[in-house]
């Protein structure tokens, strides 16, 4: 699968995200039915990986991670909460430097 951005989609929500923290860039992808939201903000990178039907396959959290912040899963500088249809990912903002 790939990572379509849907951000126009989402303008809400970004706006209320970008209101309310300390991101300054806030995307939204789709993954099938699986949504991404991926926000940046001066000192971290959080991603959220929501899907309303099912738990988060594996897989979804590898391409994610590769291709939103260029490295693997097993990085250590990752944080990873896991709940049934939700992966939240936090990171520091250097993480895609640092690689």
């Amino acid at each position: 699968m790939k990572l379509v951005d849907v951000t126009n989609s989402y303008g809400t929500l970004v706006a209320k995200q970008l209101a309310n923290t300390d991101s300054y860039l806030v995307r939204v992808y789709s993954l099938g039915k699986t949504m991404i939201v991926f926000s940046e903000a001066p000192s971290h990178v959080e991603i959220v990986i929501v899907n309303k039907m099912r738990d988060i396959k594996r897989f979804e959290i590898e391409q994610v991670v590769e291709e939103l912040l260029g490295t693997t899963m097993d990085n250590g500088r990752l944080k990873f909460i896991h709940t049934k249809g939700i992966v939240e990912i936090s990171a520091p903002s250097d993480i895609k430097e640092s690689i």
